[in-house]
């Protein structure tokens, strides 16, 4: 009963449910990137980002003050609030969380409850209470400097533009985002028309060597990007165009040559032979062939590989930094998010998230206007 027409198959249930269940897979990542963004440093290193929306127990550490020390006998009294530390003011601003836990020693930051006295031994106690008053009491004085007092605070969730002003503010960030469109422009334009010439002599032209082109352009695909960037770097400086704008427009012309080959002449080549021997049969040379007939059906194949070459060229950070001068009016978008912003660590999870939202602005545009085109030249040549 399966086969009969006007009835769908219940493999189509199975395909829409499994298609959606990907989608939701390939999204999880992007959302949590996205929520973050809008999360400060501290927040992200305590929790995950699906527990953004819950109160965040935080960290913190603080110094007892020695301004009002009262001696009781042989017990010296610090008394104060730790919202009024500098370093903690400096994490929470004027923020005051209520206090769970908290202990005297790094190592144990939470060992006792707040509300409760902790006795620390050799005639010492503290007492933190959750709204961040203490009564630390001493068997020594304790000179000029109170001693650490380690606690958690619940702090509620917070999110901010911070980040994202942080990012399109930073000096230099519109020279930086000019310069990625200086380099992205050219490496997508270039590779495509060098490879269309290439492709189409490859899938029409008859001449000797073809073959073995066709089966070296397929063996550069393998070649790892890592193996050619010193090579190629010293061979630009040798004729004088290293680390310059068309040293890199060069370089990521080369790496993205072999792959807009392949793609192009698989499409080519699955194009109607009619069409194309009816117009040599006309007189078309080749050139009028290419230009009139080919190069307007493969736009399919083109648009294709203008995505991929457009996205690699756009989040590039490998070549830029090989091929590109270190000075500040030669940095691209990605140099400049992760040499000035997240610095040598790269620790700033708030900074690299949002940078990601904003440099993917423009990749995305050009994704969603030439995606139709996608499939039909990632398919090219697949069948006849």
């Amino acid at each position: 009963m399966s086969d009969i027409v006007g009835k769908k198959s219940g493999l189509v249930w199975a395909t829409h449910l499994s298609v959606l269940a990907l989608v939701i897979i390939w999204l999880i990542p992007t959302v949590g990137l996205f929520v973050s963004s809008f999360r400060d440093r501290d927040q992200i290193s305590e929790t995950g980002w699906w527990r953004s929306f819950l109160p965040v127990e935080q960290g913190l550490r603080g110094r007892a003050s020695v301004d009002d020390v009262i001696v009781q006998g042989d017990t010296f009294v610090l008394t104060g609030s730790l919202f009024d530390d500098e370093e903690v003011l400096a994490s929470v601003g004027e923020e005051r969380p209520p206090i769970t836990a908290f202990g005297n020693a790094g190592r144990n930051p939470g060992q006792f409850v707040a509300g409760e006295v902790a006795d620390l031994g050799d005639g010492e106690s503290l007492l933190v209470n959750p709204d961040g008053t203490y009564e630390y009491r001493l068997a020594e004085d304790p000179g000029n400097r109170g001693p650490r007092i380690y606690f958690f605070a619940s702090t509620p969730p917070v999110f901010s533009f911070a980040n994202y002003r942080t990012v399109l503010t930073a000096d230099n960030m519109d020279r930086a985002f000019i310069n990625t469109l200086t380099v992205t422009i050219p490496t997508t334009i270039i590779p495509i028309l060098m490879a269309a010439f290439a492709a189409y002599a490859l899938a029409w032209m008859d001449f000797r060597g073809r073959g073995f082109m066709i089966a070296c352009i397929v063996g550069l695909l393998v070649v790892p990007l890592q193996l050619a960037l010193v090579p190629a770097l010293q061979m630009h400086n040798a004729v004088g165009i290293g680390q310059s704008f068309l040293g890199i427009w060069l370089a990521h012309t080369a790496f993205g040559l072999p792959l807009a080959v392949y793609l192009l002449r698989n499409y080519m080549i699955g194009l109607p032979r009619d069409i194309i021997e009816s117009a040599k049969v006309d007189g078309a040379t080749d050139f009028e062939v290419f230009l009139k007939i080919v190069l307007p059906l493969s736009f399919p194949a083109l648009a294709s590989f203008a995505i991929f070459q457009f996205l690699w060229t756009w989040n590039d950070l490998l070549v830029a930094k090989v091929f590109l001068p270190s000075a500040e009016e030669a940095k691209v978008m990605t140099v400049k998010i992760a040499d000035d912003l997240l610095g040598s660590r790269g620790g700033d999870w708030g900074i690299l998230a949002t940078a990601a939202f904003v440099s993917i602005g423009v990749p995305l545009l050009v994704f969603f206007s030439l995606q139709r085109y996608l499939v039909r030249g990632l398919l090219a040549g697949s069948v006849k």
